[in-house]
């Protein structure tokens, strides 16, 4: 490499007047050295598949390392939690709404209380039992005629279409919409319904404790303000010895209570526990019904439309980039919004309807997740 001539640093910098201004004319071999510079820090850190994405991801690597590993760790956590607070709604449900249904309603609104609630409350526990314990799908570690579109990096193993690595589970998972905490498991091909039917008849029941809960939960948030009220009062000062001998107080009354006391409170602790119990069960079916039901109608639209929450992000990137070339972009699994739910709910039958959709159900997905082969269906409807 050449040295600037000239030696001292103000050589190196030379001032030219020129057209009427002035410029800085840097030495060539001052150019080429930072050159060499740049493009050798360049070269460390960049080759053509660089973009702002990788960046990002690059930088918040150490923010998703953190959350994944804390998600995995309190998986347990949020299971029990879910199971906890929703074995306190059904107590109170048959401790409170129960007992007002059989002792105010008519006969035949008592048979659909029972009916309707036992009902929904099978179909919760089942898809949510289910949920958490079928496993979502693995694409094969071993060779195998499967294709692939692309290749994990981490699991170093091939990826069928459809299929996204997990860093919660470590592992890649088939028809990956993401992982659940509340489930402590990815929701995958296997296990898609039964995540989505969850969400569906949690936020029916929770809907249904909110409605029929709505004036008993009136009716106790105004004994809790009596009650605040009341308690708010200075008690009484009973009159002892004293008043005998000034003639306020009658002889009888001076080994018991004056009637110039104060007296008890009309209200008990059981009556305390019972009014903040139905105040308790009414908020919390009501926040999770707005925002349960907001996640259901979101993953609606995605079944609709045949994706799934990856799929969406990646679909709108795909679009937006053929949308510059002035080109459309289809979603190669999108059979159309009726065909993607018969698919999604395994629905082949008018029977089915009821015996996999209305009632539990342990029936496969449609295919094994690791090839996409339903084409004869997109023009025309499943035979149902």
């Amino acid at each position: 490499m050449r040295l600037c001539p000239g030696g001292p640093v103000v050589r190196c910098v030379r001032v030219c007047c020129g057209r009427g201004r002035w410029r800085v004319c840097i030495p060539k071999c001052v150019r080429s050295t930072w050159a060499y510079t740049h493009l050798l820090a360049r070269s460390l850190c960049y080759n053509t598949l660089t973009n702002w994405d990788t960046v990002n991801d690059t930088l918040f690597e150490p923010v998703f390392w953190t959350a994944d590993r804390l998600t995995r760790l309190f998986g347990q956590v949020f299971v029990c939690l879910v199971v906890v607070l929703t074995s306190s709604i059904v107590l109170i449900a048959y401790m409170v709404l129960l007992p007002l249904v059989l002792h105010t309603y008519a006969p035949w609104w008592i048979v659909w209380h029972l009916c309707y609630g036992h009902w929904n409350l099978v179909m919760i526990a089942f898809h949510y039992y289910k949920a958490t314990r079928t496993p979502p799908g693995h694409p094969p570690t071993t060779k195998s005629e499967v294709p692939f579109v692309s290749f994990c990096k981490k699991c170093v193993t091939p990826k069928p279409a459809r299929t996204h690595h997990c860093g919660i589970c470590n592992t890649c998972i088939l028809k990956m919409d993401h992982h659940c905490p509340w489930l402590n498991n990815c929701v995958g091909h296997f296990n898609h319904r039964y995540f989505f039917s969850f969400c569906v008849f949690l936020t029916l029941g929770c809907v249904y404790c909110s409605i029929s809960g709505r004036n008993l939960f009136i009716d106790a948030y105004s004994a809790i303000e009596r009650f605040k009220a009341l308690e708010a009062e200075p008690a009484g000062v009973p009159v002892k010895g004293v008043g005998l001998l000034i003639g306020i107080v009658p002889p009888e009354a001076v080994n018991g209570q004056s009637s110039f006391q104060t007296p008890p409170p009309t209200f008990t602790l059981k009556d305390k526990l019972l009014n903040k119990s139905i105040i308790y069960m009414w908020v919390l079916t009501s926040t999770v019904a707005v925002a349960l039901g907001g996640l259901t109608l979101w993953h609606a639209m995605l079944i609709s439309r045949g994706e799934t929450s990856i799929e969406r992000h990646l679909n709108k990137k795909e679009r937006t980039r053929l949308a510059k070339r002035n080109r459309v972009y289809k979603n190669p699994f999108h059979y159309g919004c009726f065909n993607n739910w018969k698919l999604f709910l395994g629905v082949e039958k008018r029977s089915h309807w009821i015996t996999r959709v209305l009632l539990p159900s342990g029936h496969a997905p449609y295919g094994d997740g690791l090839t996409w082969d339903f084409y004869p269906h997109r023009k025309e409807p499943l035979p149902v």
